[in-house]
């Protein structure tokens, strides 16, 4: 669970234009599911940013993706999936830190003349912790991603009832 809650707002994906159709409506929620469900996926000492969960549904932005993370009262690894350059979710710099220490998350943390920085004073080292899924897991969200898209079209909302 993401320690932020709340209702989200109607998600308009970035990159969803189909010309002379106008843009596609996803169904909030589902893109909310599919989201958090990607964060499943991803295992621990490992990341992903907000752009790759986006890419990898081809749906919504990396905007979209922070939103459903923070608004989600569903536990899940939020801390697994932050801000392009291995920047953890903003205000929320220690409580990522104590799960990357315990995943064993490689971080980059800067010091300055008096020693290391602070504990919000840190970024993941994407070369070595970013994470990409397996064939299989870039097709069961590939299949995501898509019933967003189609439910869009067809108005319904594909990942109600699973």
């Amino acid at each position: 669970m993401h320690p932020r809650g709340g209702p989200g707002p109607e998600v308009v994906p970035q990159g969803a234009v189909d010309p002379g159709q106008g843009l596609q409506r996803v169904d909030p929620a589902a893109f909310a599911d599919a989201v958090l469900a990607v964060a499943e996926l991803i295992p621990a000492g490992h990341v992903l940013t907000y752009g790759d969960v986006a890419e990898l549904l081809r749906c919504g932005g990396p905007r979209q993706v922070g939103r459903a993370l923070s608004r989600s009262t569903r536990r899940v690894p939020w801390w697994r999936v932050l801000r392009a350059g291995g920047h953890p979710p903003r205000g929320l710099e220690l409580q990522a830190r104590s799960h990357y220490d315990e995943e064993g998350t490689a971080l980059s943390v800067p010091s300055g003349p008096s020693g290391p920085a602070g504990d919000g004073e840190y970024r993941v080292d994407l070369t070595r912790a970013h994470w990409w899924p397996s064939d299989a897991e870039q097709s069961f969200v590939a299949e995501l991603g898509a019933s967003l898209r189609h439910a869009g079209q067809e108005g319904g909302s594909p990942l109600r009832s699973r």
